[in-house]
Formats: C-alpha cells, structure tokens, sequence
C-alpha cells in the first residue's frame, strides 16, 4: 500500500499531493447508486500499551541521510525456505532485496537501480518460469507533479535472481500500485494499475498481448488513486478489482469482472469529510466467511490548512462485503497518522487482528502512536494495543514468517520526508515474536 504526500490544496475541496503519502482530500457527492458514508465516529476502546510483545531488529544497510522507504513486502525470492524481503526506495530509485542467508541474519542487495521514484513492488511469476519476477510502480516523482512521468517495470528473474527490466509502461500519470491477476480467462497474467497522478489519474487494467507486451483499457478517469487490490468479491470465480481514490473524491470504488475482462464500476464508499485522509488499503477476510473484505486507513499528514499532523478522525476501518456487490462499513479504531494497514493473526489465536503505522502522528509528544495492534475478540471488537511509540514516521509495514516457527513477525519501513529529523528514524526494522504469544 503506498502512502502519499499531500499539500495546501490548490482548488476547492481538492488536494494535490505525490503518491506517496497520500493527500488531504475532498469528496464529491456521490451518485444516488452510491453509498454515502459519514465522517467515522471515534472509536473510543483505551489503548493498551504493550511494548514487550515484539523486538525490534534492524536488518540491512545502516542508516545514511533520510531513508524513504515507500513499500516492502515479505517474499522467499530464491525460494530456499527462507523467508526474506523485497523493498523500494524511492529517494535512491533503488529496489533492494534483504536475503535470509542463515536464520536471522540477512544480506542485503541491490537488485534494480535507475527506477524513477519506485513505491510498490510486488512478486509474480509473470512469464511462468516458476521463479518470482518483481513489478515496480514508479511514480517518477514521489512530490507533486502533473507531468506524464509514470511508469511500470517488469523485473524478469532468470532463475538466479539475475533481474532484467521491462518498461511496459511509460510517459503516464504517475503509478502508485500495480497488481497481476488472468482477468480475461485467457491463461495470461494481465495487470491492475492505479495512478496517483496529480490533478490527472487513473485505472485501467492492461491486457497481455505478448512476453512483454500489453494493450491498455480505462476504468476510470479519478486522479488520486493510492491502492488497487484484486480478489474475487461476489464468488463467481472472477477477479475483480478495488480501488482506493483520495485528493478530492475520497472514495473505495469496485470494478466487478464479467470473466472477459469487461467490468462494471461504482463506488461502495465516499466520505463526506474533505478532510479524509486516505492513506493505504489492503484486502482480506476479517470475519472469516469466505469473502473478501476491505481494509483501508486514513491518515495523510497534509490538510487543507498544511499544517503536517494527526486529525481526530484518522484511523482504520473495514468494509465488510456481504456478497452481490454490497459492502458495509466498520469503523477498527483511532490513529493519528494511520498508514498501510495489514490484517495479521498476532496472537494466534485464530482471530485475524488488523496493524497499522503511523506516519504523521504529533511526533513533539512522546505518547504519539508509531506501531498499533489491533486485537480482535474474536467478535469483531478491536482493542487497540501499542507495540511502539517509536521510531517514528513508519509508512509501510507487512507480516510473514521469518523464523520458521509459525509465529506472526513484522516488517516495517521508514519514510523521512518531513521534520523532524532525529534519532528516532529508521530504515527496515523486523520485528520478532520470541514466544508464542496468548
């Protein structure tokens, strides 16, 4: 999920920002087909500090200057059963691997440099070799820009995690996510694409008409898009595709699949705050029933008025999905900053909890939220636990097994864009269970 940055708007109830942090927002009224969705109320349940439940380790290069770190994702890359990880750095235009070499210890590479402001990589075998290829949403420039800057590199893996780029797209509005599903049946991997752009964005996924090559179609003109994720919403055995769109739209659209690639589009939620925020969303199954279900936050720094900071109604929530294309919303819970949140079984207890970063918090006041978990009942009430209040101006964060125990771990990454600047950064930090918890 990729945050962004966002500024002063500069048209009404608009705001413009990169696509990597994402923005301050206004809404549009939504159609009479489509859901409207009040400001969130305030989740009041008392946090629960809870520090000693992970270890921080920090693996990879030390620290140099102001690390921006715009996504990471857990993958065993060279699949030798060791869990390891992919990430981007956006100021570097580097994509790095951190290799598990032995238990706990990692390497760290560099595996594709010249990206132009790359912010999400994903892992697929694309070309259907049976090793992992790696693709790079570049947003050209991570800060605001209307230029035609954006593109998608393909990374093809020669077996030996030897990479080899593919610009499959270029000269577009800049790309903040891309996602790889066959979403016209023909036994090709095809792509979704959301596209931050500026004052101009858009969806489209893109079909795939040779080893390399792709035709392109348009789902949706919105500028503003953070996160796109495929899943099969209504059980009809094809992939669909949501959308998160900020700036001034503030919106989760839903693009459902005829199984030949056509798809019908509406919004299943807008908010009615211009303020909103969004800032990451991810898919899965909060309440176990089979389908999948919508988990997105808000919490962009950058407002109408600014000033960089927390809002009272930043957050997470979820869009639970009662099939047929309907969805309902939950609000998770309070977090000032909330960014990139993930759903993950902390505890093991078999209930999917839901953790969240926070990029934006009121990082003056040493009782700002950086790191929140938050644990689920098992009835879909979420208390929220504190793993950290520092480091701060954590924006991305993802789960996996690193040790081989079955236990939950977590990775985060650092993005330091805006003050302060101290000795609370970080880079890419695991953070480790170091027993089975309750």
């Amino acid at each position: 999920m990729v945050p962004l940055l966002h500024l002063p708007p500069v048209r009404p109830l608009a705001t413009v920002i990169p696509c990597l942090l994402i923005l301050l927002q206004g809404c549009s009224p939504p159609s009479e087909n489509e859901p409207l969705a009040l400001p969130p109320v305030a989740a009041h349940a008392k946090a629960v500090d809870d520090l000693d439940l992970l270890s921080q380790q920090r693996i990879g290069a030390p620290i140099k200057g102001r690390p921006w770190i715009a996504h990471v994702t857990p993958v065993d890359l060279d699949q030798d059963d060791r869990m390891d990880a992919v990430f981007c750095e956006a100021q570097e235009n580097r994509i790095y691997w951190l290799r598990q070499v032995s238990d706990g210890t990692f390497q760290e590479l560099v595996l594709a440099e010249k990206m132009q402001a790359p912010v999400h990589v994903e892992a697929v075998d694309i070309d259907g070799d049976d090793d992992l290829d790696l693709l790079v949403s570049n947003m050209g420039q991570v800060f605001p820009n209307n230029d035609r800057i954006g593109s998608i590199v393909i990374l093809e893996n020669d077996g030996k995690q030897s990479f080899t780029p593919h610009w499959v797209l270029r000269n577009v509005a800049r790309v903040n996510d891309v996602r790889a599903a066959d979403l016209n049946r023909d036994g090709e991997l095809d792509l979704a694409v959301g596209q931050f752009g500026y004052d101009q964005g858009e969806i489209r996924w893109m079909e795939r008409t040779g080893p390399w090559e792709f035709k392109s179609h348009n789902l949706l003109d919105l500028s503003g898009t953070i996160n796109v994720s495929v899943a099969d919403f209504n059980g009809d055995s094809f992939p669909d595709i949501v959308a998160l769109v900020s700036q001034e739209w503030e919106q989760v659209w839903y693009f459902e699949n005829d199984g030949m690639g056509n798809f019908s589009k509406k919004a299943i939620w807008s908010s009615t705050n211009e303020d909103f925020s969004s800032s990451g969303m991810t898919v899965g199954d909060l309440n176990r029933d089979g389908l999948p279900d919508v988990l997105f936050s808000n919490g962009d720094g950058f407002g109408p008025v600014g000033i960089p900071g927390p809002r009272p109604w930043h957050g997470v929530q979820w869009l639970e999905n009662k099939g047929n294309g309907y969805f309902r919303f939950h609000r998770i819970g309070d977090l000032g900053g909330a960014y990139s949140p993930i759903e993950a079984d902390l505890d093991g207890d078999g209930n999917m909890d839901v953790v969240a970063v926070a990029a934006f918090n009121d990082w003056s006041k040493s009782d700002s939220q950086s790191l929140v978990w938050f644990r689920n009942d098992g009835r879909l009430n979420f208390t929220p636990h504190v793993l950290a209040y520092s480091p701060i101006q954590l924006l991305t964060i993802a789960a996996g097994d690193f040790d081989g125990t079955g236990r939950t771990s977590l990775i985060t990454g650092g993005f330091h864009a805006y003050p302060p600047f101290n000795d609370r950064m970080s880079r890419i930090l695991l953070w480790k269970q170091e027993e089975q918890q309750r």
